[in-house]
């Protein structure tokens, strides 16, 4: 990324002056002839000196670090979109945004609810299953019960082969470097942190092929695919996946679209007939569906499993 000195200086310079001295708990003083705060008041605060506040400000400086603009937006209480936009002027990547965890936002539950007419499922980067709508359910069934270290798309692929039974036997290769590929990348946006180490750790372990997909380093982050999905009593839907961002970084919504105008659009339409309880009667689950504690039945009316 390239930095862009003039721009830079001129967002940092109405950055200061939209600022005054009570805002940053300084006092304001009798004489002051320019608005917002001076150089030497955001330099105090930033821990730089004022020369090299002045050299930001008039487009002189070389490119400044990632701490120094972690400083200048915490003592200019930028907003979280105009920190990005320092960082990215300042050619350097924005810091990950606020992660959610396995909390679900109720608007997410309540979008999960309306989209009716296809199969939505709400995961994290690691690939655990947060929550789904009825129609998903219905496609891919559920587990009314498993095991919190169990609810994840890798874990389950992996580690229980039965769950490959809803995909053609030709696509397992592919779907399974896709997961490493995906968890991979994951894994590296997170730098490697308690929750994505275990869960690599423990994949090694149990999985051998597993291992020798991990150990190929392909990383490839996953937003879109086409994936065929066997149903029992229906048979076999293709689907266009998308993978759409939400406000958390941590997690993404999948969303599972027949192409229009092909069978599997009549044949969505049939799943939705028989329901979710038809599947839980007749179908396995699809690694990575999985519940959480407290999670309604399908038959409820919040369907975000």
């Amino acid at each position: 990324m390239t930095m862009d000195r003039d721009k830079l200086a001129d967002f940092l310079r109405r950055s200061r002056e939209r600022l005054q001295p009570g805002d940053v708990g300084l006092a304001g003083g009798p004489r002051r002839r320019t608005p917002g705060l001076r150089r030497e008041e955001l330099a105090h605060l930033s821990g730089v000196s004022a020369d090299y506040v002045m050299r930001l400000e008039q487009a002189r400086s070389s490119q400044p670090s990632v701490q120094v603009l972690a400083a200048l937006a915490h003592s200019l209480r930028l907003s979280l979109d105009e920190r990005d936009h320092l960082y990215l002027l300042a050619g350097h990547r924005p810091p990950e945004g606020v992660r959610a965890g396995n909390t679900v936002r109720p608007a997410l539950r309540y979008l999960l609810d309306r989209l009716s007419d296809t199969p939505v499922q709400l995961i994290t980067d690691l690939g655990d299953l947060l929550a789904q709508n009825a129609l998903a359910e219905a496609l891919f069934g559920c587990v009314c019960a498993i095991a919190e270290s169990d609810r994840n798309i890798a874990w389950r692929w992996f580690t229980d082969p039965s769950v490959r039974e809803a995909y053609p036997a030709e696509e397992h290769d592919r779907l399974g470097r896709l997961r490493v590929a995906d968890l991979r990348a994951a894994a590296t946006r997170r730098c490697y942190d308690r929750a994505s180490t275990a869960l690599i750790e423990r994949l090694e372990t149990a999985s051998p092929e597993f291992t020798d997909l991990w150990q190929r380093h392909e990383v490839a982050v996953r937003r879109e695919s086409h994936v065929r999905v066997r149903h029992p009593d229906i048979g076999t839907i293709e689907f266009d996946y998308e993978l759409l961002h939400t406000q958390a970084e941590d997690q993404r919504l999948r969303v599972f679209t027949p192409p229009p105008g092909s069978p599997s659009v009549e044949a969505l339409e049939v799943l939705r007939a028989l329901g979710p309880d038809m599947a839980h009667r007749s179908h396995r689950q699809e690694p990575g569906v999985t519940t959480s504690p407290g999670f309604p039945r399908g038959n409820e009316r919040d369907r975000s499993r």
